[in-house]
């Protein structure tokens, strides 16, 4: 055990728990001013991150990190300013009748030190994400990003020490056994975004000091097709929905589950939606390269794998099997089944599955018995289909007719359930996520309450038969 990286996490952590402690409910212009000001340094510094991104991809196209990283940040930040004043607001809350005249309110409080650990794949927009939304209900924040991403990390590390104190914010950087110990720390709550098996880990470390956790995880994402669906729009938005960062998005669509009679004609229909998005791959400024060589080389395997237990591999690019770098043609299979690898761990990448299924009873079967995802889309005009898909599924959320912009809705809550995740954020679930609701109830001098005292007798009994009855 590195005893010096325990003591520098551990002061850290001391430094904003006293800091904190000398102002446990900060005002309302302090967290505008908190939050307005990683607004700004978004703003004055949106290049920067964009090149910082993609340095650490190998290549990011600048757009779409301006779109998922820098303006969610910014769309986040602008809503929690809207809206800060009602959150904070205590809530008049019902008092039943037996109560009266003492009344309910529900008093937001904010909790105290919060650890975040973000991950590689969208490094600024999770870290800054829900450090808007625990700034905001007036918490102090360690955040600890990706080693996958060093150099996004140390801009962030560089922004974050000029626009905040220490004690107010701050990144700590690092590789995997910082992250192990930060997630050991006694927060007095952590957020971590990144794969369920590392979510696990995080847990276990968080339960041996009693830390609340939420967990955004992720899992197969499924796209459930109708008969009624029309094919070139959910090509279209299949194929951006699934490219996007290339596939590296803990929502892309994993796999695609369609009648049997429409998988060979959605299979043409894709390849033609993305060559048309991407026109090419290699040297394409427009299509993000694979984070990592580690995740190449696995993104490869699960090509491989399937290749050899009889999957149909059809590229969309076919005179491009090999791109520049890191960058991967993107690949449909067909003809898939559960022994592959590709159908039974997260993919993360530029790989599109498509199964065919008998009748709509099949596909939700399929998506029954598998862990529960943190997304589901579904496409199709039949709205009985579409409710009955909506009802006899789970996902930690849907996108209907389309991919991805679910996670984009700040008046809606975002997060993953059963091995998808646990907890929610965005809005104003992210600042409850890192409140405390407080329930006060106040009692005023004359309460009747005090007929419930001892010595007890007939008068309590009549009462609390009465009580019995109305309750």
């Amino acid at each position: 055990m590195d005893h010096s990286l325990n003591e520098r996490l551990r002061l850290s952590l001391e430094l904003q728990r006293s800091a904190f402690q000398a102002e446990p409910m900060p005002s309302l212009a302090t967290r505008r001013d908190r939050v307005a000001r990683v607004l700004a340094m978004t703003r004055q510094h949106a290049d920067a991150i964009a090149a910082a991104i993609s340095q650490d991809f190998g290549h990011r196209a600048v757009q779409e990190s301006q779109l998922a990283d820098i303006f969610t940040v910014q769309s986040a930040a602008r809503h929690a300013l809207k809206h800060l004043r009602g959150w904070m607001r205590p809530r008049r809350m019902p008092t039943a009748l037996h109560f009266l005249p003492g009344r309910n309110r529900l008093m937001p409080q904010p909790l105290g030190v919060v650890g975040i650990i973000a991950p590689w794949n969208y490094p600024y927009q999770l870290a800054l994400g829900p450090a808007i939304a625990a700034l905001a209900a007036g918490n102090r924040v360690l955040l600890k990003p990706s080693e996958l991403t060093p150099a996004t990390a140390e801009l962030m590390a560089r922004l974050v020490a000029t626009h905040f104190a220490p004690e107010e914010m701050q990144v700590i950087t690092g590789d995997a056994a910082v992250g192990r110990a930060f997630a050991g720390l006694p927060f007095d709550h952590l957020f971590f975004t990144g794969s369920t098996a590392v979510g696990r880990l995080v847990a276990q470390a968080a339960a041996q000091n009693l830390t609340p956790v939420t967990l955004e995880l992720g899992g197969k994402s499924p796209v459930i097709v109708d008969a009624s669906a029309d094919l070139t729009l959910v090509a279209e938005r299949l194929a951006f929905g699934k490219l996007l960062n290339a596939g590296q998005t803990c929502i892309a669509p994993d796999y695609v589950l369609a009648p049997q009679a429409l998988v060979e004609p959605l299979a043409a229909a894709l390849q033609a939606a993305v060559r048309k998005l991407y026109p090419t791959i290699a040297g394409n400024p427009d299509y993000t390269s694979i984070a990592t060589e580690r995740h190449h080389a696995r993104l490869q395997g699960l090509l491989d794998d399937a290749r050899a237990r009889g999957a149909r591999v059809l590229p969309t690019h076919a005179g491009e099997a090999q791109a520049d770098g890191r960058k991967l043609v993107p690949q449909l299979l067909l003809n898939v089944n559960e022994e592959m690898a590709v159908m039974r761990e997260e993919i993360f990448g530029p790989l599109l599955p498509i199964v065919g299924y008998a009748n709509l009873d099949e596909a939700i079967r399929h998506v029954q018995r598998h862990e529960r995802p943190l997304a589901l889309y579904c496409f199709g005009s039949d709205a009985a289909a579409r409710e009955r898909v909506l009802r006899e599924t789970h996902a930690g959320g849907v996108t209907v007719n389309d991919c991805l912009w679910h996670i984009g809705q700040e008046d809606q809550p975002f997060g993953g359930v059963g091995a998808s995740g646990q907890g929610a954020y965005h809005g104003v679930w992210g600042f409850n996520t890192f409140s405390h609701l407080k329930p006060v109830f106040t009692q005023p001098r004359w309460a009747g309450t005090r007929l419930f005292y001892p010595p007890y007798g007939a008068t309590f009994e009549r009462l609390l038969g009465l009580l019995k009855k109305i309750a």
